[in-house]
């Protein structure tokens, strides 16, 4: 090979090309791209690892038979996850389009991309509620005592019953904690045989922080030290996504990566605790007979799915902004593989915490297990009294906590704007992308101004049960169903190929097309059997939420059927089949967004992409044959596809 061709090479190496596009520098300036592909890594693992791997798996995993729940786990991780994973990477790769710009494949689905952006505000506008919190806790750790240690402040009640005993307080709560510390079994089963025990941190969560009302209908007041701390945590979100990928691709490189560094000293110092090791066996010891329960294959099903930000819209809006031939496949399975590592890992972590907070009580391990905002901000945060420095450990892990939040925020609110901003697609709207930016931020924040209220946490669990739940698994079956059978599965595998310089693994192809689907089809009947109305404690929500909730959930699965009917009626045709045959092929401007890479039959016409391009393994042979002729043939034209072209021949 010449000098010139070996630099080529090496400067479409640099670029991420794939072998055979040696020349092409592979760049969207118009609408950027991850500054590197660590950045992308970082930004997917920073999205799919969010608050769920800490206060959902490891509880559902203790549950569902501790050792014996990791098989299903990870046969659903294979057999669903990381096809599902790739299948959006490379969608989003492929067009360079966000989750509305990727349906020009099928118009009439269009509605599909609606529902994700309504998806991904609804979650949008309560996880940065919940960010909020960790931001108050966060600040609240920075004293030299955890106010939610002892049970002599002002918003306590009688029943409280703390762990950590001050001086100067009643004898007899006295005498309980000086048992509890040495151990005396008669005061222990006194504890434990309490009707209800209220612990100071359930209390400061209450009756402090949320001042909580007994009705969802009774919002009282605007809580101002949360909504204060809303407005913070949207402030940070922004200022991150202020330039697009190119700021958020530098901040991950910190909110990704040390929230491992937290995980790792929590680790540490919880193992090395008494009673950590009895708190790992209830999270790991196999209950083998439970592999044949239905719901613990559902629950895995169900988690696998939604941890890893299936149908958010998410994965296709992040990968949008990769090169057109990165190894999106390559990608999929490292995120996914990380997202699931992480999930079990955390486990350790808040299990042997909780272990050791049970050997304390003298008590079982399931009596302070818990999940979701009960574990975060009640049960971890009481456990870590119980340790030296305990607001040393507070800070870590609430920082934690926030930059897990933060790090799929930043996705949610860039689906939104990157959705926008492709929509509308003119000059002036790429160039004040920052003005969509802020505008789609205050919109979040004044719509999470209720959430802030004392009967904020009603809403935001209701939000968090019916806002996300049997609408993802429909959107995510109706996005295969397009591709695989609408669109065509042979032309996706060769919109692949041709983007990744080889075809789809046999195993992906036959997941896409059957295996997803199926599983997908299982979630949502496993969902709906499994239905119980959503309860907090021991408030059982009124009706009237409950329909609430059901118009959030459908809000975003109807978007589709009224999207096609509008856009069958759009279309061209003289009868009813004809339109909808029309509206079901594929826009002009489906393929890929640069020029340089729609060839074949995404050629231009009138360009040089018209001319037919063999596959990139094709292509190498002939160019090591041209190579060899060079001695023969001494005058020759490089094309600008990196094809060789003779002068004596007429041109193509």
């Amino acid at each position: 090979m010449s000098e010139s061709n070996s630099n080529a090479a090496c400067t479409a190496d640099q670029n991420g090309a794939v072998p055979g596009e040696p020349v092409k520098t592979d760049k969207n300036s118009r609408r950027g791209n991850w500054g590197n592909q660590i950045e992308f890594i970082l930004t997917s693992v920073g999205y799919a690892v969010g608050l769920g791997n800490v206060w959902r798996f490891p509880y559902l995993c203790y549950r569902n038979g501790g050792g014996a729940f990791m098989f299903p786990y990870f046969i659903m991780l294979v057999f669903c996850g990381i096809p599902l994973f790739f299948l959006e990477l490379s969608f989003g790769q492929f067009a360079s389009q966000g989750c509305l710009g990727v349906w020009r494949i099928s118009p009439m689905f269009k509605g599909v991309g609606y529902g994700m952006m309504v998806v991904s505000t609804y979650i949008g506008i309560y996880y940065n509620v919940v960010i909020c919190i960790a931001f108050y806790y966060f600040f609240s750790s920075m004293t030299n005592l955890l106010p939610w240690t002892y049970c002599n402040n002002p918003w306590n009640t009688p029943t409280c019953n703390g762990v950590v005993t001050p001086r100067g307080i009643n004898n007899t709560l006295a005498n309980v904690t000086r048992s509890l510390v040495t151990g005396a079994a008669e005061v222990a089963v006194e504890v434990v045989n309490k009707t209800k025990r209220t612990s100071p941190s359930e209390e400061y969560w209450k009756h402090y922080v949320l001042q909580i009302s007994d009705d969802i209908g009774n919002f009282g007041e605007v809580r101002l030290p949360i909504l204060g701390c809303l407005a913070v945590s949207w402030v940070v979100v922004f200022l991150c996504l202020i330039r697009g990928v190119k700021s958020s691709g530098k901040v991950v490189y910190f909110t990704a990566t040390f929230p491992y560094v937290v995980l790792t000293i929590l680790f540490i110092r919880g193992i090395t605790l008494e009673g950590a090791v009895t708190g790992i066996k209830y999270y790991l010891t196999p209950q083998w007979h439970k592999i044949l329960d239905a719901k613990v294959w559902g629950d895995a099903a169900s988690q696998i799915f939604y941890s890893l930000g299936c149908a958010w819209g998410g994965l296709i809006t992040m990968a949008s902004y990769n090169k057109f031939h990165n190894n999106c496949y390559r990608d999929s399975i490292i995120i996914s593989i990380t997202n699931c590592a992480t999930s079990v890992y955390a486990g350790f972590v808040i299990f042997s915490i909780l272990g050791f907070m049970a050997h304390h009580l003298n008590v079982d391990v399931s009596e302070v297990a818990d999940h979701g905002p009960g574990l975060a901000f009640v049960a971890y945060p009481e456990a870590l009294t119980l340790l030296p420095i305990s607001p040393l450990w507070s800070l870590l892990f609430f920082f934690m906590l926030i930059l897990l939040g933060l790090g799929t925020q930043f996705c949610l609110l860039e689906t939104l704007v990157t959705a926008i901003v492709d929509e509308i697609g003119t000059d002036w709207i790429v160039r004040n992308k920052t003005v969509v930016t802020g505008g789609v931020a205050i919109v979040g924040f004044l719509l999470g101004v209720p959430l802030t209220t004392q009967a904020g946490i009603y809403w935001l669990l209701l939000m968090d049960n019916y806002a996300a739940s049997f609408s993802l698994v429909i959107i995510s079956c109706i996005m295969c169903i397009c591709i695989m059978y609408v669109y065509g599965h042979k032309k996706y595998f060769k919109d692949v190929e041709m983007m990744l310089g080889f075809p789809p693994p046999i195993f992906f192809r036959v997941c896409w097309r059957f295996v997803s689907p199926i599983i997908i089809s299982f979630i949502l009947i496993f969902t709906v059997i499994q239905y119980k109305p959503i309860t907090y404690n021991d408030y059982v929500y009124p009706g009237w939420s409950l329909a609430i909730g059901f118009l959030m959930a459908m809000s975003s699965v109807i978007c589709i059927p009224i999207y096609a009917l509008y856009k069958i009626a759009k279309s061209e045709g003289t009868t009813f089949l004809e339109r909808l045959k029309n509206s079901c092929k594929p826009d002009v401007k489906w393929g890929p967004a640069l020029s340089e890479h729609r060839i074949g039959l995404y050629a231009t016409p009138g360009s040089e992409g018209e001319v037919e391009v063999r596959p990139l393994k094709e292509e190498l042979k002939e160019k090591e044959k041209e190579d060899e002729k060079r001695d023969e043939i001494s005058l020759t034209i490089q094309g600008s596809n990196g094809s060789t072209a003779h002068n004596t021949t007429p041109s193509a």
